[in-house]
């Protein structure tokens, strides 16, 4: 498990995630039907990111994000 911290972090599990699966920018984009310039900056750590195309960037790639409360944390 990734812990994210960072939308930079966020950003570079995107980047590795899609180049793992031999996608450009641009594939990634047409397949989530998002304009290319917002796949750059997410991939980028831009924090002003729409959250919800993020997520859809996310499922697309396969990846799934978790809320994990300290409490949790600590076990």
């Amino acid at each position: 498990m990734k812990e994210i911290h960072l939308i930079a972090d966020l950003g570079q599990t995107i980047r590795e995630t899609r180049k793992n699966q031999k996608m450009t920018q641009e594939q990634l984009a047409a397949a989530c039907g998002l304009g290319i310039r917002f796949i750059r900056e997410l991939e980028s750590g831009k924090e002003s990111c729409h959250i919800g195309k993020a997520f859809l960037v996310v499922n697309m790639l396969g990846l799934k994000l978790a809320i994990i409360t300290r409490e949790e944390n600590k076990q």
